[in-house]
């Protein structure tokens, strides 16, 4: 896929920076549940999501997980790049969802065009605020919205992802993703059972009434 189609200020580039950027660049692949980049790994670079799906999260002391956002087909992915942004200073991990398949443009290279060009400086700040906003938004979730509505939300966006009401997904990872003991999913999920919300089975879980989860999360 053309780095073009990554980068809309891409013709503000002078040819030369183009052509630097489009010779760095190299593909890869990585299979499902693979780790990307955490805090312990080396700099990777700037990764372009061709195909596949990407979770970022940050990992407690305890070493409990919560997601911070996901990355689709065409997203970009800074914080695997993070050695060239000196203002993080918190460790994200980052690893594959599904197989998934990626453009890495390395650090250095990226750090010289941006420190060169204006126009791709800031785009990369306006994604980094993108993230930051992510990041915002998932807090006040944590903070004011009630459990259930949390997981109902999830629920109906994990429906949508995949394309299917019958999620073959476990408690712990759900967990994981909402930052929560796998018991609390596991309570919450059996009184969406009872509710007649979902029905539940091992490593998978059915939502049977999509509207009552709808009015749920969004009364």
């Amino acid at each position: 896929m053309p780095l073009a189609d990554y980068f809309p200020i891409w013709d503000k580039l002078t040819p030369a920076q183009q052509n630097k950027m489009a010779r760095s660049v190299c593909q890869k692949s990585f299979q499902k549940n693979t780790m990307i980049h955490n805090d312990s790994m080396d700099c990777m670079g700037l990764l372009l999501v061709s195909t596949g799906q990407l979770r970022a999260y940050i990992l407690s002391d305890e070493g409990r997980e919560i997601t911070i956002y996901r990355l689709f087909d065409m997203d970009i992915c800074l914080f695997s790049a993070s050695c060239i942004m000196h203002s993080i200073q918190f460790a994200i991990t980052i690893e594959a969802e599904k197989d998934s398949n990626v453009l890495v443009i390395p650090p250095e290279v990226y750090h010289q065009i941006m420190e060169e060009s204006a126009p791709l400086a800031n785009y990369t700040n306006e994604i980094m605020a993108s993230r930051f906003s992510d990041v915002m938004w998932l807090i006040e979730q944590i903070m004011w919205k009630s459990f259930d509505k949390r997981l109902a939300a999830f629920l109906l966006e994990e429906t949508a992802l995949e394309e299917t009401n019958s999620l073959k997904i476990t408690h712990e990872i759900i967990g994981n993703h909402l930052g929560t003991a796998r018991e609390v999913v596991t309570r919450m999920l059996r009184y969406f059972q009872n509710e007649g919300m979902v029905k539940l089975s091992r490593g998978s879980i059915e939502v049977t009434n999509i509207n009552k989860l709808k009015k749920l999360h969004n009364p």
